[in-house]
């Protein structure tokens, strides 16, 4: 049953009701740049969704989300009505509807078409109740990015995705599918035309998406969307960039929560350690002391669920304490918070039959029905079948909360691990659920299961740490997910192309709203990885805001950063670059905490109008909007390929600030050491050698890394790393812009009453034509030094460095919001005189 005509149209409060020969469709303009097409087959739009927080209607689940939740006035967009078309326009986009055959063209303000449904087949609903939404392709130049969390390189053209979360251990890295996730939106951009456009259903069905790789002869090529129930719930998000999509996105479903700064510290795990027959406890306090002594730099421990398992029979009972392998839960939190480590206990929503609680579960009615809802639906887990608690209803949450609270929260854990969360063991889609009182089947609700236990795990934390920001990690997600926590790409297969294309599964996820991810260092699932791999993949981990080895290793193995003494230099290296990172990253969190900007960014999102970057498979990022990052991924490679997007100039920040043209692709040598960087031509980078554990050390002294060939700006955001008073203006805001030219003016402005722990600055300013002239910090000139020992010993000074032709400048920083630093180039004679340009 096709949707094919167009019968007549009303207005509504909000928008507009548009009568179809079998469906009705909404329309809703929530911004001049957002548009809600729904699509229902059954006509009746019943409103509650789990993904959003940005509404323009009454939906039944407001009250639950009012702390989240915010209501805006949708706009008043007239429409033109001919014979065979409807046309809406807002400020910034045109909507058509053609009548007959029934579907949606969209073009931007200046006429340009930048969406089309499949004109004679756009939306249908099939003998087996299933519907589809219809778009039309351009084969040769149509890209596709996000899905949420998906397998092999970022661009998804050609291939069909299922979004049906599984627990999908040792999954294949470069075709494997479904994973975790379920995130039903993408991006879509034309090389040619270069105007973005997003697509987002907000639906929790499960879900095909085919992105040209079905063909029919019949019809021009095109990609769909398929959903197992529910409606066509589309909401259309304009650009023009990639950038704005994304932001629009997450003002749809939610920014990423804001991070502690211990938690983009390093954590260790593996499940050996806490599978010992007995004294897990002191074991662990060892290797976090043999972390020390390597001086390999962490922050935090994931405590696996052996912690929980039964004393007798070794199974898994979220809640419990195994008293042989932890005598004393408090006061192994305690020596671990006195170490500086954050321990994340482990925590599963399956229930097995003897479990300890099981009477406080059953008497509160806390569990997932059968169909008829005459019983508990009892389906695989680990160690045997269980129950699984029902997230979607206040008696689960509510029981689950206060167990959290009571077993985890007050023995001195301050974050919620939730692992195994797909609900991959309820087989019978029509198993069912409370759904907040309205009652609903597991084939709807089945992710929803895992934001909610997100959801509830929040709760818990503010009435435990009302002060405290919380810190919550998750494998599956549905859309919004990351409003609440970090996730990260599940038991990834420890193999070579999974170091490589966790990369786009990284890209893939900050292009679908979450920032806050990263893939097991080392892999998961398999036996141990080799030292080379081992290194490469540490490598690439310190640049991930999930910085986290784990493992449960199918050769009696443990993966661990010294496994391989021929490598431990390289791997300190690492360790110390990653902690020397924090603040550009801590930076970059909280900007997509304010406009859902991920740290890591493909190439297009910084470079839209190079058409070469669209289509690179080189798997390098832009790390924040400053460095890219060409990690070595392949085995025994001795050089790495790298494209340079063009318009900029490139500096190896691993040779000298060596320049390259941008518009190239080059074939840099590398040796095992190698972590290729490399600066954009009009960049701010800052790092602090301050910081070896974030939790404990204060950063006293910043140091700059900034290029001037046009100007450029960056905000540099401090707060004390773990509370909500950022929420309250307690933070500290600089905004650094660089005016360029043979005099540049690198300028600070502060907000915020956070008042920053930085005392010193240090510049390395790249000036590949001249030295410098003169340099003034706050209007006061500073001394020239001609010896680089002499301006090491110096308080304040300046030197240019002929090895890498920078301006190396360092100074007390400026007890006031508001100052320059002039770096002055212009000509000038032996004697000092400025020489006239002309």
């Amino acid at each position: 049953m096709m949707l094919n005509k167009f019968q007549s149209i009303e207005k509504t409060a909000n928008g507009y009701l548009i009568h179809g020969d079998n469906a009705d469709v909404m329309l809703v303009f929530m911004s001049d740049d957002v548009i809600r097409i729904r699509t229902s087959f059954d006509r009746e739009f019943k409103e509650a969704s789990y993904a959003l927080v940005t509404t323009a209607w009454d939906d039944e689940l407001d009250e639950l989300f009012a702390d989240e939740r915010s209501r805006v006035n949708a706009l008043d967009v007239p429409c033109e009505e001919t014979d065979k078309k409807v046309i809406f326009t807002t400020r910034t986009l045109k909507l058509v509807l053609r009548k007959s055959p029934f579907s949606f063209s969209l073009y931007d303000a200046d006429g340009t078409l930048i969406y089309q449904d499949l004109k004679e087949r756009a939306y249908d609903c099939d003998q087996l109740g299933r519907l589809t939404h219809y778009s039309i392709v351009d084969r040769e130049h149509d890209h596709f990015y996000g899905f949420g969390e998906k397998t092999g390189h970022v661009d998804k053209s050609g291939r069909r995705m299922r979004m049906s979360p599984k627990d999908a251990i040792g999954h294949d890295p470069e075709f494997g599918d479904p994973m975790y996730k379920h995130i039903p939106f993408y991006i879509r951009v034309n090389d040619q035309v270069k105007n973005a456009v997003g697509l987002f259903y907000n639906n929790s069905y499960d879900s095909v998406f085919d992105m040209c790789n079905e063909i029919s002869g019949y019809w021009d090529r095109y990609c769909y969307y398929q959903t197992d129930g529910g409606d066509i719930d589309l909401f259309l998000i304009g650009g023009p960039t990639v950038g704005d999509v994304v932001s629009r996105y997450t003002w749809l479903t939610g920014r990423s929560a804001m991070p502690t700064k211990q938690s983009l510290g390093y954590t260790a795990s593996t499940m050996y350690y806490a599978e010992l027959e007995k004294d897990c406890d002191k074991e662990i306090y060892k290797v976090i002391q043999k972390h020390f002594d390597e001086k390999i730099y962490i922050d935090n421990f994931w405590l696996a669920s052996g912690y929980s398992s039964g004393e007798e029979d070794n199974l898994r009972y979220i809640f419990n304490w195994n008293k042989k392998r932890f005598p004393d839960p408090e006061g192994f939190f305690e020596k671990m918070e006195s170490m500086g480590i954050n321990v994340i206990p482990n925590m599963k929503p399956g229930i097995l039959q003897n479990h300890p609680y099981m009477d406080v579960f059953r008497k509160n009615d806390v569990f997932v029905k059968t169909p008829d809802g005459s019983d508990d639906y009892i389906g695989r887990w680990w160690g045997g079948y269980g129950r699984f608690v029902d997230f979607t209803g206040s008696k689960g949450r509510d029981t689950w909360k206060e167990l959290l609270k009571e077993t985890l929260l007050k023995k001195g854990s301050r974050t919620v691990w939730n692992d195994n969360c797909e609900y991959d063991g309820v087989e019978d889609r029509n198993a069912l659920c409370d759904c907040d009182g309205r009652k609903g089947t597991m084939a709807e609700l089945k992710i929803i299961h895992s934001n909610m236990m997100a959801y509830i795990g929040k709760k818990a934390l503010a009435e435990m740490y009302p002060k405290e920001r919380p810190y919550i990690i998750n494998r599956a997600g549905y859309a919004g997910i990351q409003r609440y926590a970090q996730v990260w790409g599940g038991d990834n297969l420890t193999d070579w192309r999974t170091v490589k294309f966790n990369i786009a599964t990284i890209l893939g996820m900050g292009l679908s709203g979450c920032a806050n991810m990263g893939c097991d260092i080392g892999g998961f699932a398999g036996g141990a990885p080799e030292g080379e791999l081992m290194l490469r993949w540490i490598q690439n981990g310190i640049f991930q805001p999930r910085f986290c080895m784990n493992s449960a290793n199918s050769d009696n193995t443990v993966t661990q950063p010294w496994m391989y003494e021929e490598h431990l230099e390289d791997v300190r290296a690492a360790f110390a670059q990653r902690y020397r990172m924090i603040p550009y990253l801590y930076s970059l969190m909280r900007q997509a905490y304010e406009d859902g900007t991920p740290a890591w960014r493909p190439l297009f999102m910084e470079f839209p109008d190079d058409e070469n970057c669209y289509t690179d498979k080189n798997l390098t990022f832009m790390f924040g909007p400053a460095v890219l990052v060409a990690n070595v991924v392949e085995k025994g490679a001795k050089t790495r390929t790298i494209y340079l997007p063009k318009g900029t100039t490139w500096y190896d920040m691993n040779d000298s600030f060596r320049a390259y043209e941008g518009g190239q692709t080059i074939e840099l040598p590398v040796t095992l050491s190698s972590v290729p960087m490399f600066l954009r031509g009009s960049a701010i980078y800052m790092t602090t050698e301050d910081v070896h554990q974030a939790s404990t050390d204060v950063m006293r002294q910043l140091d700059f890394m900034i290029s001037a060939e046009t100007d450029c700006d960056f905000v540099f955001y401090d707060d004390d790393g773990h509370t909500k008073d950022f929420e309250h203006g307690g933070y500290s805001r600089t905004e650094i812009k660089v005016k360029a030219g043979d005099r540049t003016v690198i300028s600070f402005h502060k907000e915020g009453d956070y008042q920053d722990t930085v005392e010193k600055l240090t510049l390395r300013v790249v000036s590949k034509a001249k030295g410098a002239f003169w340099v003034t910090v706050d209007g006061e000139q500073i001394p020239r030094f001609l010896v680089k020992e002499n301006l090491d010993e110096a308080e304040s000074g300046w030197y240019y460095n002929l090895t890498d032709r920078t301006v190396m400048i360092k100074c007390p920083k400026p007890d006031k919001k508001d100052f320059d630093i002039v770096l002055s180039c212009e000509k000038f004679d032996l004697i000092g005189m400025v020489l006239d340009e002309d």
